[in-house]
């Protein structure tokens, strides 16, 4: 299904990010050939070598071209080849099928960014769950669990429209990072459905509104000790609780040592303790908002539970429990005895107008989409943009978004041949970007693919399911006696890769790509169709899953080894079925494929 998209130049202009509509209130390289040689010979053990969603024809988008402000000094704005067209879907979102190959090749990128921009939300994650059945207080008792948390993002993930939001989304979990491994309270479900919610619905807005919405959410208050926070007590010696107060601006908005707009260091630190221990009077008073006074009988053991109505709500504030001492940080001051509500103001107000937060913010996420280590001439235009969007709006993440992926160091060929550029996929990604390019379904639409952080056995990695706050591997990561190191250069991914995690990789989607996960399989029909030919199939898989990327050397290996059992037109389904899945597997276990440039 293909959406109308026409440009209309006397369409009123589109909302821009930061206003007060903009944004609701959260409250509702180095051993290729031994490595694809060990792929081919894993692909040879295959013995019995399963994306979209249905979906209804929308109403026909019309889409408002973005402001000339936003996409001024862009050099590559359009895909010549099928292969770039790829490789930005594949930077901008999960996925490059033929496609939406053919849809970003049939305008420029910055009118496909404004159709995603200006595209209605899809089905959320907290709907999903309730039309599971899992928001009922019954002997399932799944209100103590978060795995129909994981069942969510699946679903969300690998399924469903916004591919674009989504995978944005995803990157600010990794900066605003909540697990759902440590939470240990009653609807941790819901509450992280509402989480993943609110990023989708904020990964298009303003960052100033995002990072008010991450402060009072549930899942964060959990996690970081707002919830609960009360104020200081001289009598008994308690303090204000500093978890929230030290991590929001050493990981959430400033970093540790301030910065140039390039995002390199000035040499100075950005905060002091005493700035921890004052902005920590802020985040006191809050807690869950339980305001509703439902509970709900427990069909097990005859007793009660709350309603899981706070889970989406903000956090409430107590006065009683807020401090009124005054607080300096940063160089704001909050006034003794102002309310919890115009401290909180002055608070995000102070962390979001701080210089370091463009530079800080823009090369993390230029890390998650583009390459690890991003040149600071690249991170400094994209903070610029952060900055000002053009018109004057400070932290507009569409600018922010657009610069990232439109900036010549992203598009522009030099890229390609240049060694150092890129970013090793990521595992989650990767079995996205396989859900998606082979158009994976639930036949029940119960997703119950789980908690994928096994290293030895899965992916060593799973949405929201960081082992800390400081997400699953450090941006400053360099992967230690590698030439890598040798030019000091940044591979955050590479933190969580060793033996392990290379087999237990490949192990987990050698059983996936045949098999599927659970009910969860997928369609090769299109794979199927060119399964006479292996050279038209290699290059097909080589296309939708590495841009391009993939050697012609490799190719030919590849080619070799599906040739080595030939298909006729006698073949069986079983043998024509095996030599797709096998060229799947050669591609994803390829180390040209891993490496996304």
């Amino acid at each position: 299904m293909t959406t109308v998209e026409t440009p209309d130049m006397s369409a009123p202009p589109a909302l821009k990010p930061g206003t007060a509509a903009a944004a609701a209130p959260d409250d509702n390289p180095a051993r290729p050939a031994a490595l694809l040689a060990s792929a081919a010979a894993a692909t040879a053990l295959l013995a019995a070598c399963g994306g979209g969603s249905e979906s209804s024809e929308p109403a026909p988008l019309v889409v408002v071209p973005l402001p000339a402000e936003q996409i001024s000094g862009f050099r590559f704005t359009s895909a010549t080849s099928d292969e770039e067209g790829a490789r930005f879907l594949q930077q901008a979102q999960f996925s490059s099928t033929r496609d939406e190959i053919a849809a970003v090749r049939s305008a420029n990128f910055p009118m496909w960014l404004a159709r995603q921009y200006q595209t209605p939300l899809g089905p959320n994650g907290w709907d999903w769950l309730e039309g599971q059945g899992y928001g009922a207080v019954d002997a399932n008792e799944h209100y103590f669990s978060t795995r129909p948390a994981d069942y969510m993002l699946w679903n969300q993930l690998l399924s469903g429209p916004d591919a674009m939001r989504k995978r944005m989304a995803l990157a600010l979990s990794e900066f605003f990072v909540s697990s759902m491994s440590s939470a240990e309270f009653t609807w941790r479900s819901h509450a992280y459905a509402a989480w993943w919610d609110m990023l989708v619905r904020n990964a298009f807005g303003n960052y100033r509104q995002l990072l008010e919405d991450v402060t009072l959410h549930p899942a964060m208050g959990y996690f970081l000790n707002t919830k609960g926070n009360r104020k200081e007590d001289t009598r008994t010696g308690r303090v204000p609780d500093e978890n929230y107060s030290r991590e929001v601006m050493q990981l959430f908005t400033i970093g540790l040592v301030n910065l140039n707009l390039d995002g390199s260091s000035r040499g100075t630190e950005s905060y002091t303790q005493d700035d921890v221990t004052n902005l920590a009077r802020v985040f006191t008073g809050y807690d869950f908002d339980r305001s509703d006074g439902v509970r709900l009988t427990r069909p097990n053991n005859g007793g009660t539970i709350e309603s899981h109505a706070f889970a989406r709500k903000r956090m409430s504030l107590t006065a009683s429990n807020h401090s009124t001492l005054e607080a300096r940080f940063l160089g704001a001051t909050v006034p003794a005895n102002v309310s919890g509500a115009e401290a909180l103001r002055i608070a995000m107000d102070t962390l979001f107008n701080h210089p370091n937060v463009g530079p800080f913010f823009a090369r993390q996420m230029i890390q998650r989409l583009v390459t690890s280590h991003p040149s600071p001439a690249y991170v400094a235009r994209v903070a610029s943009r952060f900055n000002n969007n053009g018109a004057g709006v400070r932290g507009d993440l569409q600018a922010v978004w657009t610069a990232i992926l439109l900036d010549d160091e992203a598009r522009g060929p030099a890229s390609l041949g240049n060694p150092a550029f890129g970013k090793l996929r990521e595992p989650m990604v990767r079995f996205i970007q396989w859900g998606r390019s082979f158009r994976v379904q639930s036949a029940a639409n119960t997703w119950k693919i789980g908690d994928l952080s096994g290293a030895s056995n899965q992916l060593g990695q799973s949405p929201l399911r960081s082992p800390s706050v400081f997400n699953f591997f450090r941006p400053g990561y360099v992967p230690p006696s590698t030439s890598l190191a040798t030019a000091g250069a940044t591979a955050p991914e590479f933190q969580i890769v060793n033996e392990t995690s290379v087999g237990g990789y490949l192990n987990f989607m050698q059983n996936t790509i045949e098999r599927g996960v659970a009910d969860v399989t997928a369609d090769y029909s299109r794979e199927l169709a060119l399964v006479q030919n292996a050279q038209a199939l290699v290059d097909h898989v080589c296309l939708v899953l590495g841009a391009g990327s993939i050697s012609a050397a490799s190719r030919s290996v590849m080619v070799g080894a599906l040739e080595a059992t030939p298909i006729t037109s006698s073949s069986t389904a079983d043998v024509r079925r095996r030599r797709v899945l096998a060229a799947i597997f050669m591609v994803m276990g390829c180390p040209e494929y891993l490496v996304q440039k």
